[in-house]
This record gives structure tokens, C-alpha cells and sequence, in this order.
């Protein structure tokens, strides 16, 4: 059974991603997120495949210059305690480091850019887009953003 990582930023990003649930049940599947209110049921749901990351925002910029290096060291951690084959994402800058550190050991990297890009590319879109073994757009527009991506439409 294929390990698979699922992991992004809570809020949108998470709700996102957890649209992919159907997946779940059909691989060895881990999910990372951040440690907020709204994503606590995770654990409960998947207990010992899930983990979470600091919250932290780039517009709180001093404490994010201390909890961002904190969750690359913690990335690179549950990375080699988890090795997924497939890292899937639906981004946020929680995912990108975890992207990095999977596609150095030889983890396939699948991104679902963010319903919320309609026509301008997301950050981390734009950090993992060169890595990415398979880039997901779900606006039909957004192919011209990423002319390597393929439309899936909407997971919503």
C-alpha cells in the first residue's frame, strides 16, 4: 500500500484538502497541519498518522521568524518518522519545506494550487511549482500561470 502524505496550512487550505478524503481509506495516508482549534478532530479522527506544525502567519513576522525554522527542523522530523512515497498539497507555506525535504529524498510531489487563485499564482504555487512531480490548477485560466499543470476543476 502506497504511503501517502497529506499536508497544508489550517483554514481554507485544510478544508481543501480534506475535500480529498476519499483517498484516505485507500493508501497508508499521514496528514500534517497546523495546530489550531478548527483542525483538532484530526488527531482524534486519525490518531498516531496524524501531526501538526506551529500556527504561525507571515503577518505576525517577528514570531514567524522563530516558528518557521521551528517547523522546518519539525518537517524534516516527521519526514524521515513518516517517508512517504507521495507528499500531496493544497500549499500554504506549512507545505513547502515539507515539499523540499520530500522531493531531496525522492518523494513525488503532487500540488493542488488554492481555489482561491483565479488568476494570479499563489506563494507557495509559486515555490513548489519548479518541484512538483504533478501541478493541479482548478481554474481552466490558471494553465496559462502554470503551462505544466493539468485542470481538474474544482474539489470543492
Amino acid at each position: 500500500m502506497k504511503k501517502i502524505l497529506f499536508i497544508s496550512s489550517s483554514g481554507g487550505h485544510f478544508s481543501e484538502l480534506m475535500q480529498l478524503e476519499p483517498l484516505f481509506s485507500k493508501y497508508d495516508s499521514y496528514f500534517i497541519t497546523e495546530k489550531v482549534k478548527s483542525c483538532r478532530n484530526l488527531k482524534k479522527k486519525y490518531k498516531d498518522h496524524a501531526f501538526y506544525l506551529l500556527f504561525g502567519t507571515k503577518h505576525h513576522i517577528l514570531s514567524y521568524l522563530f516558528i518557521f525554522p521551528y517547523n522546518c527542523v519539525k518537517s524534516l522530523f516527521l519526514y524521515f518518522k513518516i517517508r512517504p512515497e507521495y507528499i500531496i498539497t493544497t500549499g500554504a507555506h506549512t507545505a513547502v519545506p515539507m515539499c523540499y525535504i520530500g522531493k531531496v529524498f525522492g518523494s513525488k510531489i503532487i500540488y493542488i494550487e488554492t481555489f482561491a487563485c483565479i488568476d494570479l499564482k499563489s506563494l507557495s504555487g509559486r515555490m513548489v511549482y519548479p518541484i512538483a512531480n504533478l501541478f493541479l490548477v482548478q481554474w481552466k485560466n490558471m494553465l496559462k500561470l502554470y503551462p505544466k499543470a493539468k485542470y481538474i476543476g474544482k474539489i470543492f
